[in-house]
Order: structure tokens, then C-alpha cells, then sequence
């Protein structure tokens, strides 16, 4: 064969594959106007809150799976639609399954997550809501969860706390609905490892001189405790409490130090690239918000190499079945009762990456990430029981 042939076949066979080659698209759903993107919001955003689009983090997955999904014989990409409430959430869901996407990923509140799911048989990954509802009484069995519940979160600082013997906590709570269902995820895991809940108080910033006492830091932490514990969902009360305690004591929880899913400051297992990679497409470092994005990227990727011809049936059971490394040291995979990814979570006050959940010493019959959030044997999730 003179060399023009050869070009020529290997140029022909090229064009057989890429016309065999499946090509998935995604739809990230994210609210129009987001208001966690707001500028204000993104100076101030306080350890766990978004530090940019999703979508950017999304695209850096994709393309670091570009060179399997060539293998493959796949491509893959996505789209971005902004929906404004979630009847648009689900309207958009509806619309990509007839548009033939193959998953669709959420970055929304849990009642448009929820709406989303709802509306498509697709295979929804969620990674803007924590809410425990949606991975117990509120599940789908098309529903999926890239990023920690808030359980989760709570038990890996509750088994801090007992790794580090501060086991008299302090409460503090917010004023808003969210934290309230937080707190009780904290006083969940309190009782779960064994610790003493000594107060549970409630704050509240406000311009009211009436209501000065409820934002007063050495009022609100007079007492004896190894902890202060503080439950603020938008995170400017939290922010400021360390080192402004009565007694010089610690601050957890959405303060000081925080149960993350990721963090800049980690620097093993091939960590500090993946952050990288992020700050040189987007010009910022990798966080939780964007690893949950780039994991469900991830996910996808995982899937289409899996499936690479499909069909739709065969793309979602190797998305569920998909085990994962997201740079953390251990493989990641869904587990079947919730639909939620089990993964360790990072220790940190910003600043650095002090230690790792599980911890040490806390097992598992069958998987020791198993430790953090719902166990199979409670069965809160009917939809997958």
C-alpha cells in the first residue's frame, strides 16, 4: 500500500468511527439572576458557599475526559439553560428529554431539584442542594447526589469532635428555616457519636437595638463547653465568631472549621492539579461548589465511555454503577439506597486542610464513607427501597 493509500484508509476509517461514535449531551440547569453569583455574594462568600458558574468546572471535566471518550468512540457536551422558578425546572427537564440528552444536572434549590426530577425520566445530577429531604422522604429513583448531604457534613464534624475529645458542644443556631433544619442534622450527629449538647441558642443579626443580644457573641457564649457549634446558612454571623467567644474555645460548623466536600488548600492525591486546571480556565481555585461540578462532569464521562453506543437505559446503569476518583484517595461510588455519593469529606478553616472524615477509628461493616449520612439500614428513601 503506497502511503496516499494508507492516509487515505486511516482518514476513511476515522470517518467510520466518528459516524459510529455516540454523542451524549447533558443540560445543566442552573436560576436565572443566581443570586449566589452576584457580585456582593461572591466577595463575601463565606467557607462551602459557590465561587463561580458550575458550568465551569463542568467544562474543565469534560475536557480532561476528552482522550477516553476519544478511545471510546464518544463525544460529549453540554448545555447551559437558566430557569427562573420550578415550574421552568421542570418545563426544561421535559425539554431536554425530547431533545434526546442523555442526564440532566441541577444547580438549584431543592423544590426545583425536586420539580426537575420529576419532570424527565433522565437521569438528574444534583449538585446544588444539601438538603436531606431529597435523599430521604423526598427521593427520586432518577435522582442522584453529587455533593455531601448536609447529614453527612454534620457527621463528619460530630466524628471530629470526638477524635479531637471536644465532646461538650455549644449550639448556636440561625434565624431561617434552613437553619433550623440544619441544626437538627447537627443535633442528629451529636447524638449519633455520643457528644453533650450543653445549649442550643439562638442568634440573629438585626438592626433592631430590641434584638442586639441575639448577635452579641460574648452573651451568646457564656457557659461551660470544649465547642462552639454555629449554624449559619448565610454565613456572615459565622464568619465573625472565631476568637470573639467568651472562653477561648474552637468554632465549627459554619465558622472556623468547616465539614467541606473539597478545598484549594488540599494538597494530596493529585489535588492541587485538579485545582489548577480550574484556576487556569476560570481563573479561580477550585472549591466545593466546583468540585461537585466537575465530579458530575466526572460521572458523565464515566458513563459514556461505559455505554458509549447506548441506549439511554445502558448510559443510566453505568452512571449509577460508575466508581469514581475524585482526587480525594479512595474510589467514590452512588450508593443504591439514596442515590447519594459517598466520598470523604475535608476538614477546613480556609486556610489550610486540617484532617479528613471518616476518621480514624470509625468503621463500617462494609464501607467506612458509609459512616457519613444514611445508612442503608434506614431505609428513609421509599422510592429506591
Amino acid at each position: 500500500m503506497t502511503h496516499r493509500s494508507a492516509v487515505l484508509a486511516a482518514a476513511l476509517l476515522s470517518s467510520a468511527v466518528a459516524a459510529q461514535a455516540a454523542a451524549f449531551k447533558a443540560v445543566l440547569l442552573v436560576p436565572a439572576d443566581d443570586a449566589r453569583l452576584q457580585r456582593s455574594a461572591l466577595e463575601r462568600a463565606a467557607l462551602g458557599h459557590p465561587t463561580g458558574p458550575a458550568a465551569d468546572a463542568l467544562k474543565v471535566a469534560l475536557d480532561d475526559g476528552q482522550v477516553e471518550l476519544e478511545a471510546a468512540g464518544a463525544t460529549l457536551s453540554f448545555q447551559t439553560v437558566p430557569v427562573a422558578d420550578a415550574a421552568a425546572a421542570k418545563a426544561a427537564a421535559e425539554q431536554a428529554a425530547k431533545s434526546g440528552a442523555a442526564a440532566l444536572i441541577t444547580d438549584l434549590p431543592a423544590a426545583w431539584t425536586l420539580a426537575a426530577a420529576d419532570g424527565t425520566p433522565l437521569p438528574v445530577l444534583n449538585i446544588g442542594t444539601a438538603d436531606d429531604r431529597l435523599r430521604a422522604a423526598d427521593c427520586r429513583r432518577n435522582l442522584w447526589h453529587v455533593g455531601p448531604s448536609e447529614r453527612m457534613r454534620a457527621d463528619a464534624m460530630a466524628q471530629t469532635l470526638v477524635w479531637r475529645k471536644w465532646t461538650q458542644v455549644l449550639l448556636l443556631t440561625g434565624p431561617g428555616d434552613a437553619d433550623r433544619e440544619r441544626s437538627a442534622a447537627a443535633q442528629a450527629s451529636i447524638k449519633r457519636y455520643g457528644l453533650k449538647l450543653v445549649a442550643n441558642k439562638p442568634f440573629k443579626l438585626s438592626a433592631d437595638p430590641r434584638e442586639r443580644d441575639l448577635a452579641n457573641p460574648l452573651l451568646l457564649t457564656q457557659g461551660s463547653y470544649d465547642v462552639v457549634w454555629v449554624v449559619d446558612s448565610d454565613g456572615e454571623f459565622a464568619q465573625s465568631l472565631p476568637y470573639r467567644t467568651a472562653l477561648p474555645r474552637p468554632v465549627v460548623g459554619d465558622g472556623g472549621l468547616a465539614a467541606l466536600a473539597w478545598s484549594s488548600r488540599f494538597d494530596r492525591f493529585g489535588a492541587p492539579q485538579v485545582s489548577r486546571r480550574l484556576l487556569k480556565d476560570a481563573g479561580r481555585r477550585m472549591e466545593a461548589h466546583d468540585w461537585s461540578a466537575w465530579m458530575a462532569g466526572k460521572a458523565l464521562v464515566a458513563a459514556a465511555v461505559a455505554a458509549p453506543k447506548g441506549p439511554a437505559a445502558a448510559f443510566a446503569k453505568a452512571l449509577a454503577g460508575s466508581e469514581l476518583d475524585g482526587s480525594k484517595g479512595v474510589a467514590m461510588s452512588f450508593r443504591a439506597w439514596d442515590g447519594q455519593l459517598r466520598q470523604p469529606l475535608l476538614l477546613t478553616d480556609g486556610q489550610a486542610v486540617i484532617s479528613a472524615a471518616p476518621v480514624d477509628g470509625v468503621l463500617h461493616p462494609k464501607n467506612n464513607l458509609d459512616t457519613l449520612g444514611a445508612d442503608a439500614p434506614e431505609k428513609l428513601c421509599k422510592a429506591r427501597s
